[in-house]
């Protein structure tokens, strides 16, 4: 079982950067999808923001097209931390960020693909 565990989340300013991090601990395969997901403010569910593949070779990354452009997702795969790099963040971006992971090759873009997650951390934009 894999254990995630989010931090780096707080209040900014619309227009400002912020770095999230992930730390993975257990057992992870090669073959998994690192992900971050956003529930908004009264959100029921949670959204798909960026998603990378673990595999040591791969480095495919997908984006929603809301942060494309803004936000980075990366990882330092020896650590075990998926990272998520934001920028010109909007009150729009606020939410709770989740960290989840899934079986790969592929990984899907719905909550219900991904099988463990973090707790999350809180991320607020102000305008």
């Amino acid at each position: 079982q894999v254990h995630l565990v989010e931090s780096g989340g707080k209040l900014v300013q619309a227009g400002g950067s912020l770095r999230l991090s992930c730390a993975a601990s257990g057992l992870l395969g090669n073959d998994l999808i690192m992900a971050w997901f956003r529930q908004a403010p009264g959100g029921k569910e949670r959204e798909f923001v960026a998603g990378m593949a673990w595999a040591p070779n791969s480095g495919g990354m997908a984006y929603d097209d809301f942060v494309k452009g803004r936000f980075t997702v990366s990882g330092d795969k020896a650590k075990k931390i998926l990272y998520l790099d934001m920028r010109m963040l909007k009150p729009e971006d606020s939410g709770v960020y989740y960290c989840a992971c899934a079986p790969g090759p592929t990984g899907g873009r719905t909550e219900y693909d991904y099988n463990d997650w973090g707790q999350g951390t809180q991320v607020t934009v102000s305008s």
